[in-house]
């Protein structure tokens, strides 16, 4: 666990590029213990390479990438294999198996770990679907027969079984109308609390991220150009920012057309 004054994660220096082309060119983030950070960006500028390489999924080029002061990038293998077990993640599109029923998507992990038999597995995933508002029946469903909304709340039950300490969420609004996202947004919060994690998100819904987030960073042709409190997001008086938060047309980001 992270020691007094230690973010929980850190990067510094993390830059990728496949082949000719530089995604990551210098990230530099800091995310506390206990909060909540959202990473914001344009398609294309380098965010969700920045979570993948947290994860391990992607390997940078360059730079450090610390959990609770610890260099992820040069731990020995088993170390980092706990370390993953400590992470919970909720996908974009949900990313549920359609052959498993929910409930075995809910405890797909403990169950792959052998940490807990089918019948018990069953329990738990009741009750951490009972923490996301759906009841205990819809465990024997599959996830063909759920809406988006509850095939929503299905992925964020699976990515908090364990009772992970780090949480990431990838668009978690995505596809949902304003309420349904509203709601997502406050089961978001309250399982992090609930598990005193810390979360780090990546949306482009302005209006979740100052739901969901206690802290945003911008990314910006792979580089963290402006962090600081989610709520000042439209008037942190970053031109860039407040262009990007606002979806105004006129500013300093111009997106590239191809003709």
């Amino acid at each position: 666990m992270s020691g007094a004054g230690t973010p929980k994660v850190r990067l510094s220096g993390v830059r990728k590029a496949f082949g000719p082309k530089r995604v990551l060119d210098g990230v530099d983030l800091e995310v506390e213990a206990g909060h909540s950070m959202v990473i914001l960006g344009g398609s294309g500028s380098g965010k969700s390479v920045t979570v993948k390489c947290i994860l391990g999924l992607i390997e940078p080029d360059e730079g450090v990438i610390e959990i609770d002061g610890q260099d992820v990038l040069r731990m020995p293998r088993r170390e980092r294999e706990a370390l993953a077990d400590r992470i919970g993640m909720l996908f974009q599109n949900g990313a549920l198996f359609d052959s498993l029923a929910v409930w075995e998507n809910v405890c797909f992990k403990l169950l792959a770990q052998k940490r807990l038999t089918r019948r018990a597995a069953r329990d738990h995933a009741a009750e951490v679907l009972a923490q996301v508002g759906l009841a205990s029946s819809v465990g024997e469903l599959s996830p063909a027969e759920l809406s988006g909304g509850m095939q929503k709340r299905v992925a964020l039950a699976r990515a908090i079984a364990a009772r992970p300490d780090i949480i990431f969420f990838d668009e978690p609004t995505t596809g949902l109308d304003p309420i349904m996202g509203a709601v997502i947004d406050g089961l978001i919060v309250d399982c992090v609390k609930r598990l005193g994690a810390t979360a780090v998100s990546i949306t482009h819904d302005m209006a979740s991220a100052r739901r969901i987030g206690d802290h945003a960073a911008m990314i910006h042709h792979g580089r963290i150009v402006w962090s600081g409190a989610a709520s000042a997001l439209g008037h942190t008086g970053n031109a860039m920012v407040d262009q990007f938060a606002r979806g105004e047309r006129e500013g300093p980001i111009q997106m590239e057309l191809r003709r």
